[in-house]
């Protein structure tokens, strides 16, 4: 009788251990999951976030690295976004993004405000069955005042591919024509959602998507250069898989006051109606976490 008192007394002592410790790992997994500054939904395994227009979204929260920075010391003076480190230091670079659309640029009044770097467009693929691949109407001249402003640059690339193939061209093309300049910047891939007009894109599904950015920024790697994805939170949570793409850094955009994104991103796209001197009308804007 004895000894049974004494296996039951164990016994319950062994369910408490293993309780506390379930609790425990329980806690901690949550601790894991929780990212200052974004909607992650308590007890499952998803998170909200809205678009431009204000539509909500749920999304499911993949098993992939999350965002690092507490998102809450990200500070706004003037326009100007940067990020507080736990030191209270700026552990972040300002930045734009520039196309033919900005034409006219004093690159020198863009440095004297504090802009850091730029990321020029190169060129795009058209919309058209023969997707013809075209470089950007500024991007040369857009280069060349912003590196003698002495700026870092970066380029980008909108792709319309509609296979690894072409994916590929668009590597060489863009690989081509920034060989004769001191690129510091990522090259970066781009691709999207197409709006309001029939794409080359429309009947390409996520696989295909993430094969091309893989396809691009391994190109761009070999060739020693810095690489990104371009994407939003909508892209990202539905159709890129980005399981696959954590070995690549991540331009994010979403004008939101703060970065909706619970996963690693290396540059927030913040707002798309920017004022920066020296550029007439709006600009992208950029925070670049360090």
């Amino acid at each position: 009788m004895r000894k049974k008192r004494e296996m039951q007394i164990l016994l319950i002592m062994l369910l408490t251990v293993a309780l506390i410790c379930g609790c425990s790992t329980k806690e901690e997994q949550n601790n894991e999951q929780k990212v200052e500054g974004v909607e992650i939904e308590e007890d499952t395994d998803t998170y909200r976030f809205v678009d431009v227009l204000g539509n909500e979204y749920e999304a499911e929260l993949l098993d992939i690295p999350l965002i690092t920075q507490n998102l809450t010391r990200i500070e706004d003076q003037d326009g100007k976004k940067f990020y507080l480190n736990e030191d209270g230091e700026i552990a972040s670079r300002l930045g734009i993004d520039v196309s033919e659309y900005q034409p006219e640029v004093d690159w020198q009044q863009v440095k004297d405000y504090g802009v850091d770097f730029v990321i020029v467009r190169l060129g795009y693929r058209g919309y058209g069955e023969a997707g013809k691949l075209v470089e950007d109407s500024m991007f040369r001249s857009h280069v060349e005042g912003a590196l003698a402003a002495g700026l870092d640059v970066g380029v980008y690339f909108f792709s319309q591919a509609v296979d690894k193939e072409e994916a590929e061209e668009e590597a060489q093309f863009v690989l081509e024509r920034i060989r004769d300049y001191d690129i510091k910047g990522p090259v970066v891939y781009d691709t999207e959602e197409i709006k309001n007009d029939t794409a080359r894109t429309d009947d390409l599904d996520g696989k295909a998507f993430t094969d091309h950015c893989i396809t691009f920024c391994d190109a761009v790697k070999v060739a020693g250069y810095e690489t990104m994805i371009y994407a939003n939170m909508k892209w990202m949570a539905f159709t890129l898989d980005l399981t696959r793409l954590t070995d690549y850094e991540k331009w994010y955009a979403d004008y939101e006051p703060l970065p909706q994104c619970p996963y690693e991103i290396s540059m927030w796209q913040y707002t798309e109606t920017g004022q920066v001197p020296g550029i007439d009308g709006n600009v992208d804007m950029n925070l670049w976490f360090l």
